[in-house]
């Protein structure tokens, strides 16, 4: 019961990493979850690219683990797009990208300094008006995937999948909304099957499982625990409204014309992202959630996890305002939140961690840039 406490720094795309530094150290955290986002990149609601990724070298790599080490910090890296699906341009360019992301990782001491790599898989929607559409993307993604897994491991790193199901990254008009194909446990089973590596693992955000009517820890139960390397401390309240009534919360609002739903007093999504009828809360910040945090947070600590806990804040009351100074206080009361759930009680200090947080240095060394043209060859 001494998990680090980390704060992801997607809700703070225009900060530096030095700010985000000095903020975590300020409020207590252990670490920093940085997002690496393509400077070129399609996305238009995460944007954060905290560290420099093109022609990265091994001195940088060195810095940065030097810099992080004087101030008392671990950090993982992630970007967060669809590698199988959309654009094939695109596509090719964030595979690419998670090379790029695996091989730095792998430059600042990889496993050995518990440097992760985030990512999503993504989803191919050109198999939907076929039969077995969810089968030809588990094999899409061992298709992709094998050679970077494969990657990942010759460099002693580890890629970690979150399970958001991206249920916005389609606009309204299209029915389907798993748009990541790591959203279910019964798809992060399979995509295990598929490819045994020990290589890869995943963030496992329970918010995401408490709208599709699934209990966490009953995820947590049928899981190999061995697989959660991190866990997204992000919260989710679910909303008694017009558009759970008329539409139920397993299939969405669907659209239809302005005209009709008025005639019919049928509400319709305002936007890609109005698709189901909860709200994105951080845990203990204006309000209760609909989540026992508890019996989650307890079922991990009988279960010795070990792992990290991160924040990712997408509260509407915080990181929706888009005001810094409300952004951290929604971190910092998530951090309060947990503290008596996972630290042990000090004397002095109250509820406090004491673990670990030293990074190895790693020694210079040289390794080539590589793509899925070189994997695949």
């Amino acid at each position: 019961m001494n998990n680090p406490v980390w704060m992801m720094s997607s809700a703070l795309p225009q900060w530096s990493l030095e700010q985000l530094m000095t903020s975590a150290t300020r409020m207590g955290m252990q670490g920093l979850e940085l997002c690496v986002f393509r400077s070129d990149g399609t996305r238009s609601d995460h944007v954060a690219t905290h560290l420099p990724y093109e022609d990265f070298t091994s001195e940088q790599g060195k810095r940065i683990v030097e810099t992080f080490q004087s101030k008392g910090l671990r950090f993982s890296i992630g970007a967060f797009e669809n590698l199988i699906g959309g654009d094939e341009a695109e596509r090719l360019k964030n595979q690419n990208h998670l090379l790029k992301l695996i091989r730095m990782a792998a430059l600042m001491g990889g496993n050995r300094n518990g440097i992760t790599v985030g990512t999503f898989v993504g989803y191919n929607h050109r198999w939907d008006a076929e039969t077995g559409a969810f089968e030809k993307n588990l094999n899409e993604y061992k298709r992709v995937f094998e050679p970077i897994i494969r990657y990942a491991e010759e460099l002693d790193v580890t890629v970690v999948y979150e399970n958001c199901p991206m249920e916005g990254w389609r606009e309204v008009g299209y029915s389907n909304t798993m748009n990541n194909l790591p959203a279910t446990l019964a798809a992060r089973k399979l995509m295990y099957t598929l490819i045994p590596s020990p290589a890869h693992g995943e963030t496992y955000d329970p918010s995401h499982d408490i709208w599709q009517f699934v209990d966490p820890v009953d995820v947590l139960k049928h899981s190999d625990m061995r697989r959660i390397k991190t866990v997204h401390l992000k919260a989710t309240r679910m909303k008694r409204d017009a558009g759970s009534i008329h539409w139920g919360n397993v299939y969405g609002k669907q659209q239809v014309s302005a005209e009709l739903a008025a005639a019919a007093g049928v509400p319709v999504p305002a936007h890609e992202w109005d698709r189901f009828s909860y709200e994105a809360m951080v845990p203990g910040f204006g309000g209760s959630d609909s989540m026992d945090w508890r019996s989650f947070i307890d079922y991990l600590m009988q279960h010795t996890y070990e792992g990290v806990f991160s924040i990712e804040n997408e509260g509407a009351n915080s990181k929706g305002t888009e005001n810094e100074a409300a952004i951290e206080q929604g971190f910092e009361a998530s951090l309060s939140f947990i503290k008596p759930m996972i630290w042990p009680l000090s004397p002095e200090q109250g509820y406090a961690f004491s673990g670990e947080t030293s990074l190895t240095v790693p020694e210079t060394k040289q390794l080539p840039i590589v793509s899925m043209q070189d994997l695949t060859a």
